[in-house]
């Protein structure tokens, strides 16, 4: 359930760079394989050096034989050219940023056997240096303009990892003396007293542990905590003139834990009181972030969230308000879609933000005052990041419906590929393009999506067709590369991806018609592409199935709970019994913002759920998550499994070990899709080939 992210101003856009790329092609190109996953390098977190000449940035790559992911740190001339290797193989480091002298690049890595830490390399090479030895993770990192500090975020340590780094140090001065190694100590209970005390990857938020500011002085090699408190303190970054640090926090109501409410907050860079005396900058009851400094350091722009009422259904808009806090001015109230990371221009005039638009996201840019949006990058494409030199050079994360993402630049304003990170592999590759269909809801609402037909299909040919919603609620399909669509694509299969209401991207109107309200009007959607595809001679009615993870498998549930038209289902981390998600998921706040306290409103709970309608369900429905996943607990999928094994229905539960909601080991990830292929195609094709993959994965054991 992981939540994520007009028209009179949309006319008004000018695209700057509407292209459509893909990567060089082979003679001979294969259909994707399942181990195809596993040679894509993820690219990201693009950093341009302040003179504008090179670009650091990550490639994550799934190493399937050891089965664990490894992140390196790459740089690569901004004008184009070869790559060189900053991080080396074996350890995973990320986060590059650069020093605002150009001359160092910092980043996180946890090699040693150390916990996240900062560490330092010269950008003319040699060894990184390590910089912080702290108990806990460093979780963010920002360099002072004048390259002598930095600032970071720290979670405040619980004793057991500062028993462990005492431990450590206690070993490593006992190594000389030969010392025994002590024995691990009995973990104590959690005591817990927050009303927000869970959260997924983390697990239970004890101790009142919250995230704060410190300053690292690089030339004292001394740490200073800048702010304390009960509040989690975020996206840090530094004033213009080195003198303060802007950041978001929710310190403005009794119960941070109650609330969606965050401010942005300045607060002195040499403040010795850990946060006593802080200016706020933002008073709005709604969620105000990703605080950005005009150059002259007299406005701070940022996201603002006007209806706190519908939290993640609200539309985010770019605001500025005076950096010591004042009238604040909304620039994007015209704009109905969702903005993020806004960003000045170095001469102040622009500020630029990513836009969320109709299943595609477009860096766009707007006068610092107010005025016309023109966007940079835009298209049918995928801007996930970008990064802004001193001198005005821009370098974007983009990712296209056929191509992985790479990084570009756009001299004169011509989007121009400088990474080939990926060039190589999908060369090889046959691929489906997503097509970007348009078709009615059962109301008349106008709705789109992204369908994939089959290699090699020929118009008028009906074909097995997989409906997967997509997770959220509120998020989207995006005009950017998906391997499993791919996958099921390569082996027959038409994929339909729709953007139903409760999506970003198409205005809070249509994010919000689902509030308190699922599994009606985008039921309604979901099935009516299903209709679209069927109508249009592709999908072949008696070969559907449908599957998603996390709103996607919610989805699933309540989609099999209403119709039978499916022969098959996958349900991903989805949720089946609402009420029992209460005080067990971290989505206290979600649950009694949208449908209220259980107690209060057991109707509109149990109207809700598909547990209650179970009994309707007849679809072989595989059931899959993580076993300490707290974003939709396992918990949903045993209650779900239970409930079909007793009506005596075909189903399966598959929960796989030290899982969060996010999948992030490799065999998992393949058994997963080895899965899919199995499910779908013994029943939706009707394959003699068994349901679940023949060859079964050694399950773990206690002790192991």
């Amino acid at each position: 359930m992981k939540r994520r992210f007009s028209s009179t101003v949309i006319a008004a856009l000018g695209f700057l760079c509407a292209v459509h790329l893909v990567a060089p092609r082979a003679a001979a190109q294969r259909p994707i394989t399942i181990d195809d996953y596993f040679q894509i390098r993820e690219v990201t977190d693009p950093q341009l050096s302040p003179d504008g000449q090179w670009i650091a940035y990550t490639v994550k790559t799934p190493v399937l034989k050891e089965d664990k992911n490894e992140e390196r740190i790459w740089m690569v001339p901004a004008g184009g050219g070869e790559p060189i290797a900053l991080t080396a193989e074996g350890v995973s480091s990320s986060h590059p940023r650069w020093s605002a002298d150009g001359k160092y690049v910092a980043f996180l890595s946890s090699r040693n056997e150390s916990k996240e830490q900062v560490w330092l390399l010269n950008r003319l090479g040699g060894e990184a240096q390590r910089l912080t030895h702290t108990p806990q993770d460093v979780d963010d990192l920002a360099w002072s303009f004048d390259s002598r500090r930095l600032a970071l975020l720290l979670r405040d340590a619980s004793a057991e990892e500062l028993e462990a780094f005492k431990d450590q140090e206690d070993k490593d001065s006992d190594q000389d003396k030969g010392a025994k190694e002590k024995k691990p100590k009995t973990q104590g209970p959690w005591v817990i007293d927050r009303r927000q005390f869970k959260q997924d990857e983390i697990g239970y938020l004890d101790d009142h542990r919250r995230t704060h500011l410190y300053v690292f002085d690089l030339g004292k090699h001394s740490l200073t905590q800048i702010t304390s408190g009960d509040f989690d303190d975020e996206e840090l970054t530094w004033s213009p003139d080195g003198k303060q640090l802007a950041f978001t926090s929710n310190r403005s109501t009794p119960d941070p834990d109650a609330t969606y409410n965050s401010d942005i907050w300045v607060v002195s860079a040499d403040n010795t009181d850990k946060g006593a005396h802080l200016t706020q900058v933002t008073k709005s009851p709604g969620e105000e972030r990703a605080p950005a400094w005009s150059p002259d350091g007299k406005w701070i722009a940022y996201t603002t969230r006007l209806d706190p009422k519908v939290f993640e259904y609200g539309t985010k808009h770019l605001a500025v308000s005076p950096a010591g806090g004042g009238e604040a001015k909304v620039l994007t109230a015209a704009l109905d879609r969702m903005v993020t990371d806004p960003r000045f221009s170095p001469d102040g005039k622009f500020i630029y933000f990513i836009v969320d638009d109709d299943g595609t996201q477009n860096l766009s840019r707007i006068p610092a005052a107010g005025g016309e949006i023109t966007r940079p990058v835009g298209g049918r494409l995928m801007v996930n990041a970008y990064a802004m030199a001193k001198t005005g050079e821009i370098a974007a994360q983009v990712a296209t419906i056929d191509r992985a993402d790479e990084l570009f630049t756009i001299p004169g304003g011509k989007l121009t590929q400088i990474t080939h990170v990926n060039d190589a592999l999908f060369a090889q590759l046959k691929l489906s393009h997503g097509e970007y269909v348009h078709f009615k809801s059962k109301d008349g609402t106008d709705v789109a999506g992204y369908l994939y037909k089959p290699l090699d299909y020929m118009p008028g040919k009906k074909v097995p067709t997989i409906l997967r919603p997509h997770g959220g609620p509120v998020w989207a399909y995006y005009a950017e590369f998906a391997h499993l669509p791919q996958l099921l694509a390569a082996n027959g299969y038409a994929v339909l991806f729709p953007n139903p209401r409760g999506s970003t991207g198409y205005g809070q109107k249509h994010a919000q018609a689902i509030f308190a309200d699922w599994g009606n009007k985008d039921f309604q959607d979901d099935m009516a592409m299903v209709d679209y595809a069927v109508e249009q001679g592709i999908a072949d009615p008696d070969k559907l199935g449908v599957g998603g993870w996390s709103y996607g498998g919610i989805s699933t549930n309540f989609i099999i709970t209403q119709t039978t038209r499916f022969k098959a289902a996958i349900s991903g981390a989805g949720e089946f019994l609402y009420m029992s998600n209460y005080g067990h998921d971290h989505y206290q706040r979600d649950w009694e913002t949208e449908l209220g306290r259980p107690w209060e409103n057991k109707e509109l709970y149990e109207k809700l759920s598909p547990f209650y309608r179970v009994a309707s369900i007849t679809t072989p429905t595989l059931i899959m998550g993580g076993n300490i996943d707290w974003n939709v607990p396992i918990l949903n999928g045993e209650q779900m499994f239970q409930a079909l094994k007793s009506l005596g229905r075909t189903t399966e539960l598959v929960v796989y070990p030290d899982e969060y909601h996010e999948f992030s080991t490799p065999s998992h990830i393949k058994d997963r899709l080895e899965r899919y292929l199995a499910w779908y195609n013994h029943y939706v094709k009707g394959d003699a080939a068994p349901a679940t993959p023949s060859e079964q994965p050694k399950a773990k054991t206690a002790g192991n």
